[in-house]
């Protein structure tokens, strides 16, 4: 949804700014801001993610664990 809110707030903030509606124009400010902080909270989350599996994998099986007793 970050860039549908991203592109519709440009829109509005464009519009406002045409039309001289402050309130549209700032309305537009925020829903574009918005966008673009979920925008990078669902990086934040695809780097954990990325980083959880990295660490999972650099970790020993238990079937390797139990193998070399």
């Amino acid at each position: 949804m970050s860039n549908a809110d991203k592109l519709a707030g440009k829109a509005k903030e464009t519009a406002g700014k045409v039309t001289g509606n402050k309130e549209l124009e700032a309305e537009g400010k925020t829903q574009h801001a918005k966008g673009k902080v979920e925008e990078k909270v669902d990086e934040a989350k695809d780097t954990t993610r990325g980083a959880a599996k990295a660490a999972k994998d650099a970790l020993p099986d238990d079937e390797d664990e139990q193998g070399s007793s």
